[in-house]
């Protein structure tokens, strides 16, 4: 099994080295030299590759690496949409109130108040709080004006291998609702998400009021 901790989005330069889009809230995965592998668009299985260096570039939220044989712009190129992984034995450790977003993803999603079933994890992004990306088991009365609805837009980024859970949230008063059809944002925080157990496989929410309704 195999964790994603980045992806190579662009060359960088002349010499060889890519930029990474870093999947890892982890920097030394992409600075301190060592064995990874590389997936290619398309390939099924990964191959091993050397990282020699790396730094991140202020501003960018991109790591810039050097990777052993790849010498020249063309070659870098040539692995942009590549997928950099780790052994999934090769967890970092976590501090409290961190999750793996691997072990996260399909989490059975129940209201507290009711031990409703309402979905699964489906994935976490990232805002101004992180984001559980919760797929409905079916349609529910989404709050429009929420930060579970306003946050599906541009804000939102692609998650990181790693996510810290919050302690508040603040919630804007809402105003109207809105169906959505499948799927629908939870912040990723204390009040609202107070148990995660991954033994179990499931994960309780206490929704603001107004945020989901018909649960």
């Amino acid at each position: 099994m195999w964790l994603e901790i980045g992806k190579i989005v662009a060359p960088q330069g002349l010499k060889g080295e890519v930029r990474v889009y870093p999947n890892s809230d982890f920097p030394e995965r992409f600075i301190q030299p060592g064995r990874r592998w590389l997936l290619r668009p398309g390939m099924s299985e990964p191959q091993p590759v050397e990282l020699l260096r790396g730094h991140y570039l202020e501003g960018k939220g991109l790591y810039v690496v050097r990777l052993q044989g790849i010498a020249t712009r063309e070659q870098a190129e040539a692995l942009r949409n590549s997928q950099i992984l780790a052994p999934e034995s090769d967890r970092l450790p976590l501090e409290p109130d961190e999750f793996h977003v691997a072990d996260l993803i399909d989490l059975r999603v129940i209201v507290q108040s009711t031990q409703t079933t309402i979905g699964k994890v489906a994935g976490v992004l990232q805002a101004g709080n992180d984001l559980l990306e919760v797929e409905l088991d079916q349609p529910q009365a989404v709050d429009s004006t929420s930060p579970a609805a306003l946050a599906s837009d541009s804000e939102a980024q692609a998650p990181s291998q790693k996510r810290k859970q919050s302690k508040k949230h603040k919630r804007t008063k809402s105003k109207t609702q809105s169906k959505s059809p499948s799927k629908v944002l939870i912040p990723f925080v204390k009040e609202i998400v107070p148990i995660v157990d991954l033994e179990q496989g499931r994960l309780e929410i206490n929704p603001p009021s107004g945020l989901i309704d018909e649960m």
